[in-house]
């Protein structure tokens, strides 16, 4: 069982005037290894300086992919690849054993557990796939998501609201002389014990 792998960050210049960046990480194949990815995930983000909202999504997107890698493949290994062009984050978990089902989106019921996974990939996506690794048995799984959250659809600006028309104070009623009915059943008594009438 090999142990996990620092994230080692491989910068380069950028043609566009937008950091391009990319770093890569393995994983044993252990459950406690879906926490490390999010941590590994979020402090290369946050030092790339990535929108709070984006990074959480990178987070939440590569925690269902490695999961789903240790839940349906037998890997001695998973490889976790990000990659930044200061547009759009590409996410990749490789496991090296590939099982015979392909990665798909399912409808859980409600009372289930799990089977939601792919569903929050393709939500917090702007695509997401499946590739077979050119060098064995394994299978990637990628996602691209928006380095910066797509702004959602501006509301109208707010009507500026007519002044209210002001009652002089010799108008105001005082609360006091404010009176509510008083609270009765169907059946039964009225307040004070008077007893209702049919």
């Amino acid at each position: 069982m090999a142990p996990p792998s620092l994230p080692k960050p491989l910068g380069r210049l950028p043609a566009d005037g937008h950091p391009h960046r990319t770093a890569v990480f393995g994983l044993p194949p252990e459950l406690p290894s879906v926490g490390l990815a999010r941590r590994n995930v979020r402090e290369l983000l946050s030092a790339w300086g990535t929108d709070t909202e984006a990074c959480d999504n990178a987070v939440l997107v590569t925690s269902e992919l490695v999961t789903n890698a240790l839940t349906h493949t037998v890997s001695e290994r998973i490889i976790c690849r990000l990659r930044s062009d200061g547009h759009s984050l590409h996410l990749e978990v490789e496991d090296q054993k590939r099982c015979p089902t392909i990665p798909a989106q399912r409808t859980a019921g409600p009372d289930e557990q799990g089977g939601r996974g792919l569903m929050l990939v393709g939500m917090l996506s702007s695509d997401w796939g499946m590739r077979d690794t050119a060098h064995g048995s394994g299978r990637v799984v990628w996602a691209v998501l928006p380095a910066c959250p797509i702004p959602s659809p501006q509301s109208p600006e707010p009507r500026e609201l007519a002044p209210a028309e002001l009652v002089p104070a010799t108008q105001l009623v005082p609360a006091t002389h404010l009176t509510r009915p008083a609270p009765h059943s169907a059946e039964g008594s009225l307040p004070h014990g008077t007893a209702a009438r049919p």
